[in-house]
């Protein structure tokens, strides 16, 4: 059994992930209005991954003998002016998110529930790779600037991403 303060944490985080896959889905679809289909995969993917953590949570909820509490998402912005305004507000997002995991980190910790650290380590390590990600596509638009060919360019880069399932067992 798990300690209520963990899971609840835990419930959180579950509908933290849930909600960021809700937020990529809208911005999704505003880079698709704005004509960056590549940036649209990307996003779309993006959402898939958070949908994968948010069941990966879920998993561990319940292998920890307990169930997890569902709360009301949130609907988010839908009306992003600019393919840096979008990738600007995801680094802002996952930074955001990067709190949150580093605070259950420290929960675990501070309870002494082992299984619980190991596990949402993963997630920190995650969350490294998903700043510096975002982080790297957020410097080279403002490199770009507004040169259409390298707006192009990167917008044809970010079509390639492909989903991967995290959790390949699940």
């Amino acid at each position: 059994m798990i300690k209520e303060v963990i899971a609840k944490a835990l419930s959180d985080q579950l509908n933290a992930e849930l909600y960021s896959a809700y937020l990529y889905l809208s911005m999704s679809a505003d880079a698709e209005r704005l004509g960056y289909k590549g940036a649209s995969n990307w996003l779309y993917t993006q959402a898939k991954e958070e949908m994968a953590h948010g069941a990966h949570i879920y998993r561990y909820i319940i292998e920890r003998q307990t169930s997890p509490v569902f709360s009301n998402i949130t609907a988010p912005e839908t009306s992003f002016k600019t393919i840096k305004d979008i990738f600007e507000n995801v680094l802002k997002h996952e930074k955001k998110v990067t709190e949150l995991i580093n605070d259950i980190a420290s929960l675990a910790m501070k309870e002494n529930d082992h299984a619980s650290y190991n596990f949402i380590m993963w997630f920190v390590k995650e969350q490294i790779e998903e700043v510096a990600r975002t982080s790297e596509i957020v410097t080279r638009i403002n490199m770009i600037g507004d040169n259409p060919d390298l707006l192009y360019s990167l917008n044809a880069e970010l079509a390639t991403r492909a989903f991967r399932h995290p959790f390949p067992e699940e």
